[in-house]
């Protein structure tokens, strides 16, 4: 585990919408069997691929949904496999789609952002969802 690796480069979202029900913001987290757990939509880049085609191309991958691209979050930093891992983030609002299970990602659930930072399985995904508030109050 040394630094001298270049760090492994991936992307994703803070996937959200309104709530069918009262309006409110939902976010969507996925789940992967692989690591049993939950996290925001993402994925590494692909060759010469820019970070938020990336991130908007996981998204639909993962979730069955096309988003508009919001604001730009925080990158996580952190040790996958004893490799150095970067992953840009950006807010992203679903627009069209519907999920269908994969061998990747067998389910999604729209929470709202509490019961979202409950459920996500690692701590650094937690302050995504507070960046996420952040930029959707700054927008009314």
């Amino acid at each position: 585990m040394t630094d001298t690796q270049p760090p492994v480069q991936a992307a994703g979202c803070v996937l959200w919408r309104r709530s069918p029900f009262d309006g409110e913001p939902e976010i969507c987290l996925v789940h992967r069997p692989k690591y049993d757990d939950w996290s925001h939509p993402k994925g590494k880049l692909k060759r010469g691929e820019d970070a938020l085609t990336g991130a908007l191309r996981e998204v639909e991958e993962e979730t069955g949904y096309r988003a508009a691209p919001g604001a730009r979050l925080s990158t996580t930093k952190y040790y996958a496999n004893g490799r150095p891992k970067e992953v840009r983030y950006w807010t992203a609002e679903a627009t069209t789609g519907a999920f269908t299970p994969n061998d990747e990602v067998d389910r999604i659930l729209w929470l709202s952002p509490t019961a979202a930072k409950n459920r996500l399985t690692q701590p650094r995904d937690r302050t995504l969802v507070d960046e996420f508030l952040v930029r959707l109050l700054e927008r009314t």
